[in-house]
């Protein structure tokens, strides 16, 4: 597509430290601090996919090396390419664009599998057509009242999803409240951030980062928008927002993580008390990619979810961080979001070791 064209990387299994084991239909990778198994297909039989170390290439910044690990999920089954944004429906579902910025652009659903951890480690079955989302790009988030908004491109717009439909409920072109062609992504500042609940929309073209009021429309469920406001000219091509503690090994403050995908990166930027980036003190998270889009946060472990647009089309996931503090805004309950089951499911789980990973 003109001005967003497909990336493209190679990933292969590596393992770092350690040695390779062939038990039967599974290999077995052993390190020194880690022990996990891999599915791959040395027979006939029907293997599911279970998540690989990233390829060589991808680089954690420097003061995040040794800190988090990084695993593939690979491509989601039977969502088209290329990806766009993605989100949890509940604990063990994943919502992700696919077709993204075409006209048969839709939203996709695929079960995931937890590892004893509660870490994901890969796909549970097929996907399913969840809703149309015609230009789907990288913004894919619930709101207020359990209302699902998503972002297009080329043609600018925001799109609202009541629960239970399968198609756009309301479509507002974003050219209209002053966000410059074409966005981009969108988030919601959740609970435990300076401007929790606000609403950020940024533009893919311009790298304009916004401020967005919601306006409740009436008994319609849906919601209208005011004015946008810069806040932040963070450039890079900006396709995912996720919100991290400072809390976290080599933050120190809390910040965001943005899918930079002009640059094949993911940025790190100290946020203000309104959850807005601060440009200047942007590092490197990771670098190497090919099209970082949407990007969300585990709320069971806090693990970090990116897909690619292009790039191999694959889910990323990112390992080593603190469990979330419940999600407030958004919480949306009205599409079956087992917010108590999260409470419980974290409790359980404790916070896992984390491995240094190099990559070869």
């Amino acid at each position: 597509m003109p001005g967003k064209p497909a990336g493209s990387v190679a990933y292969r299994v590596a393992g770092s430290q350690g040695r390779w084991v062939f038990r039967g239909n599974f290999i077995m990778i052993t390190t020194r601090r880690l022990s996990r198994v891999f599915a791959v297909a040395l027979a006939t039989t029907a293997i599911p996919a279970i998540a690989a170390p990233c390829g060589s290439g991808v680089t954690f910044g420097a003061q995040f090396a040794g800190l988090y690990s990084c695993a593939t999920l690979g491509t989601p089954a039977t969502v088209p390419a290329n990806l766009g944004g993605l989100t949890f429906l509940n604990a063990n579902t994943l919502l992700v664009g696919g077709a993204a910025n075409g006209g048969s652009g839709a939203i996709y659903s695929i079960g995931v599998s937890r590892d004893s951890g509660g870490h994901i480690n890969g796909y549970s079955g097929a996907s399913s057509l969840f809703a149309t989302a015609p230009n789907i790009d990288g913004g894919l988030a619930f709101g207020p009242s359990g209302v699902l908004f998503a972002t297009t491109y080329s043609d600018n717009m925001l799109l609202q999803y009541l629960p239970g439909s399968t198609g756009p409920d309301r479509a507002i072109n974003l050219s209209s409240i002053g966000i410059t062609a074409s966005t981009g992504t969108l988030q919601f500042v959740p609970t435990g951030f300076g401007g929790a609940g606000s609403f950020k929309i940024t533009s893919y073209s311009a790298g304009g980062f916004y401020d967005v009021g919601l306006i409740a429309d009436g008994s319609t469920g849906l919601f209208n928008l005011g004015p946008a406001t810069l806040t932040a000219q963070v450039g890079r091509g900006p396709e995912g927002i996720a919100y991290v503690g400072g809390n976290n090994a080599g933050f120190g403050v809390n910040s965001l993580l943005l899918s930079e995908y002009s640059t094949n990166s993911i940025g790190s930027y100290t946020v203000d008390a309104s959850g807005n980036p601060l440009v200047s003190s942007r590092v490197d998270f990771l670098t190497g990619l090919g099209g970082a889009e949407g990007a969300i946060i585990d709320p069971v472990t806090g693990d970090f979810l990116f897909s690619t647009y292009g790039g191999g089309n694959q889910i990323v996931v990112i390992s080593g961080f603190d469990a979330p503090m419940m999600p407030g805004v958004p919480e949306p309950a009205s599409w079956a979001l087992m917010v108590g089951g999260f409470g419980l499911m974290g409790g359980a789980i404790r916070r896992r070791q984390r491995v240094n990973v190099t990559f070869a």
